[in-house]
């Protein structure tokens, strides 16, 4: 047997996609750094054309790593939130919102599968924690929501925050992802209600969402074995 035979995934389909991963993951970090730096520098036209191509580029990535199936999807249907909340209209934000929590849905699956096949659960301590933020976070911000959101915000949230805590099933990088994506949509609902804001808000929205995505793609990753059957 040679050498390159005897390496795992060096060559077939396996290795093939191996190699396409690298250059993905390099253009997914190319445009998120361009489109953070748009952020910063106030060129709206670069955050324009750059949102709209991370959760693709990531979701390949993903795709290209053997990643389940759930995984991808969550990241397609977070690509379908980006698109429409760049409209600035009320319509396209609750669309956006139903498809970034359609893609929660597809994590919360995909953590209760990690369940199923004998990972730790998420400990109910932290979920008792999240549960506590998401309270008075509510508490604090709904005088100041816009009365059609509140409802469908409050909805949202709860699944965030129950995607946030089961995340951990996963590992330490998705939980951080999964409390990342918590701090990214409460500084957006910040924003609605009008609170002050920090400098260059966008950007710090944008920063914690696409760490957010980028820590879960990660721990899924990681933790992902190959003895987990093909479509899971």
């Amino acid at each position: 047997m040679t050498a390159t035979a005897a390496r795992p995934g060096s060559t077939g389909a396996g290795g093939r996609a191996e190699r396409f991963a690298r250059p993905v993951l390099l253009a997914f970090l190319l445009v998120a750094a361009a489109d953070l730096a748009g952020l910063l520098a106030g060129a709206e036209a670069v955050h324009l054309v750059a949102k709209p191509l991370l959760m693709p580029l990531l979701a390949g990535y993903a795709a290209l790593r053997g990643a389940p199936r759930l995984l991808v999807a969550a990241l397609l249907f977070g690509w379908g939130g980006d698109v429409f909340l760049l409209a600035d209209n009320d319509l396209a934000f609750l669309v956006g919102m139903g498809s970034f929590a359609v893609g929660h849905v597809c994590y919360l699956t995909l953590f209760g599968r990690g369940e199923e096949r004998g990972r730790a659960p998420a400990p109910l301590v932290t979920g008792a924690g999240y549960a506590v933020v998401l309270v008075v976070f509510l508490v604090l911000i709904w005088p100041d929501l816009p009365a059609d959101l509140r409802i469908p915000l409050t909805g949202y949230s709860l699944l965030l925050t129950a995607m946030a805590w089961r995340a951990g099933v996963f590992g330490p990088y998705a939980a951080a992802g999964g409390a990342l994506f918590l701090l990214s949509d409460a500084l957006i609902a910040t924003g609605i209600a009008e609170w002050p804001q920090a400098p260059a808000p966008d950007f710090w929205v944008m920063l914690t969402y696409i760490a957010a995505q980028a820590l879960l793609t990660l721990g899924v990753l990681t933790k992902h074995r190959t003895k987990h059957k093909p479509g899971v």
